[in-house]
């Protein structure tokens, strides 16, 4: 494998990011989306949340987007000003090898820089075992599971909700 390179996303991305979000939707539960948005929603989410003001940055390896991380608000009210929630997702195929670590960490720097003093992680399912322990390593304290709240692939899902103090 080649060096990992860190970087804000670009408007060139969006493609790369739709196809890692896509196959989570169709394969995973990380989404609880059963249908992947288009492109052009894709980027309309990308742009909302770079407007919003929020980091988003992607993992490249040898010139590929492999994994993409962003922070966004965690509840609309102005008193959670302070508190984001976090996604990270990593192509399948680069998966277990650290590269979510090392963007987690990123994100957690970049939302601490920007002021931000709690990040909420939301996981779809608790058997999503690998983001569970993702963001254990990465410094975040499991605060509750709600039990079956979700639907997807014939079978109720759980959701994690982990939180890490900046």
């Amino acid at each position: 494998m080649g060096e990992l390179l860190l970087r804000r996303v670009a408007v060139d991305d969006v493609s790369a990011i739709h196809a890692i979000y896509a196959d989570q939707v169709l394969t995973g539960t990380a989404s609880w989306e059963y249908d992947p948005p288009t492109l052009i929603e894709m980027t309309t989410r990308v742009s909302g949340i770079l407007a919003a003001g929020f980091p988003y940055f992607v993992a490249e390896q040898m010139g590929a987007v492999v994994a993409y991380a962003y922070a966004s608000s965690w509840r609309s009210r102005i008193g959670y000003r302070f508190t984001v929630e976090d996604s990270i997702y990593v192509r399948e195929d680069y998966r277990g090898l650290g590269i979510g670590r090392v963007l987690l960490n990123h994100l957690l720097q970049a939302c601490a820089t920007a002021g931000y003093k709690h990040v909420i992680a939301v996981i779809g399912d608790s058997a999503n075992v690998g983001s569970i322990r993702l963001h254990r390593a990465c410094g975040f304290e499991h605060v509750a599971t709600f039990k079956n709240v979700g639907y997807k692939f014939d079978r109720w899902l759980d959701s994690v909700q982990m939180q890490r103090v900046l």
